[in-house]
């Protein structure tokens, strides 16, 4: 093969995985942030049709879902409660978010700042914070949660692990 097929090969190549990776963007339609949401509520999530805010992984489960809301409407999702709360932790609008969480023991999206949490849970991001509407025994505030995730105190450090008796 001359110089010149072998540039038109690799050109002809080159175009075939533009194309193909052009067409698999478009079909994903991933979203990210929603903006119009007035009422404040939780939005219906399709699996695997949205992705994280804080880490970019795409939403494969309601199981630790979380949704942050700002007052203009600007609706976040996040696939773990420990992303979302290092996500928020440095937005202006922190203290006013809306937070909204799916909780394990009712399958329902709940008030975040009032909801229950577990430390041990294994969680997409592997931070081991899971959400309740029913308070019991071992569960923590949303507060407690908070300050333990951004102090690195949850189940990525192996001494919170060994503490809390997690293998592994």
């Amino acid at each position: 093969m001359n110089k010149l097929s072998k540039t038109m090969l690799l050109i002809g190549f080159l175009a075939i995985l533009v194309i193909l990776f052009v067409s698999l963007s478009k079909n994903q339609q991933m979203i990210v942030v929603e903006s119009g949401n007035t009422t404040h509520r939780p939005l219906p999530m399709r699996i695997d049709h949205f992705q994280d805010s804080d880490c970019g992984m795409v939403i494969h489960s309601l199981d630790y879902a979380s949704q942050v809301i700002n007052q203009e409407g600007k609706t976040w999702f996040f696939h773990d409660h420990g992303g979302m709360v290092n996500w928020l932790s440095s937005k202006e609008f922190k203290e006013d978010a809306i937070i909204w969480v799916w909780a394990k023991d009712t399958h329902s999206w709940i008030d975040g700042r009032g909801a229950w949490y577990s430390r041990t849970d294994d969680t997409p991001m592997h931070y081991g914070f899971g959400a309740y509407a029913i308070p019991h025994q071992g569960l923590i505030s949303f507060t407690e949660m908070s300050t333990l995730m951004l102090r690195g105190e949850n189940l990525t450090n192996p001494h919170v692990r060994k503490q809390l008796g997690i293998k592994g």
